[in-house]
């Protein structure tokens, strides 16, 4: 006798829908590594910065219209913006490796979404794999499988 309760096993998966989540989980860790070497380019702007804050930079303060605010603020502005351009860049692209781990496993279906919606901001790859990806994760049995 059956429970009344009992869970309901998700449907199966189509054989096309689990061939485009497998394609669209390979794309996301393809573009995730893109995305961290893209990231990493500000790094020549982070060891200018550094170098104007420790001196090893020779810069004439009168030269440049930097004499009210110094040479060494101008390098820490270097270094914030590069630190928080990485960081940022670093952080999406382990989310979007994250998120092709998620869609070959069919967990965590809104975190799916939220990273598919976020890398169409980035042209143009970024932007196909986000529509595609929102293409197929709004089916109705796409959904069923992420439950």
């Amino acid at each position: 006798m059956d429970a009344p309760n009992a869970p309901v096993p998700p449907p199966a998966l189509g054989e096309d829908d689990a061939s485009q989540l497998r394609l669209l989980s390979i794309f996301h860790y393809v573009v995730a590594a893109i995305t961290g070497l893209f990231s990493l380019f500000p790094v020549l702007h982070l060891v200018m910065g550094l170098a104007m804050v420790s001196g090893k930079l020779p810069m004439d303060p009168g030269a440049s219209g930097t004499e009210a605010f110094g040479p060494q603020l101008f390098g820490w502005f270097f270094v914030a913006f590069a630190s928080v351009f990485i960081a940022c860049g670093l952080i999406l692209a382990g989310f979007m490796a994250y998120a092709g781990r998620c869609l070959a496993q069919r967990r965590r279906h809104l975190l799916c979404l939220v990273v598919a919606a976020i890398s169409c901001m980035m042209m143009p790859v970024g932007t196909v794999l986000g529509v595609f990806t929102l293409i197929v994760l709004v089916r109705p049995s796409v959904k069923a499988a992420f439950a």
